[in-house]
């Protein structure tokens, strides 16, 4: 039985892991641009030891492809389960308007 498990497995695909990430878009305030960025959950993340409640942050600069090099800072914040609980933004707005 061991022997077909280890055949049949070597056929098969392992199985895809789950896409953990948090897409959201920015647009720049002074040139217009839409820019799409992504969190990875599982590197991008750091520990809030402030909070002391096991909840994340995470800071990202955005700087768009076209000729305009404003910077847009995203700030965004986590509960324990890898939730957006918060998010601010300077040089930009978001475009979705999740929480």
């Amino acid at each position: 039985m061991g022997f077909f498990k280890k055949l049949t497995s070597a056929f098969t695909s392992p199985p895809k892991p789950a896409d953990l990430s948090y897409w959201y878009t920015v647009r720049c305030k002074r040139c217009g641009e839409e820019i799409k960025a992504r969190i990875d959950m599982r590197n991008d993340l750091s520990l809030d030891y402030d909070a002391n409640d096991g909840s994340y942050y995470c800071r990202k600069v955005i700087i768009g492809d076209g000729y305009c090099f404003q910077q847009i800072e995203v700030q965004m914040r986590f509960n324990s389960k890898r939730q957006l609980a918060d998010r601010q933004i300077t040089g930009g707005e978001f475009v979705n308007q999740e929480p």
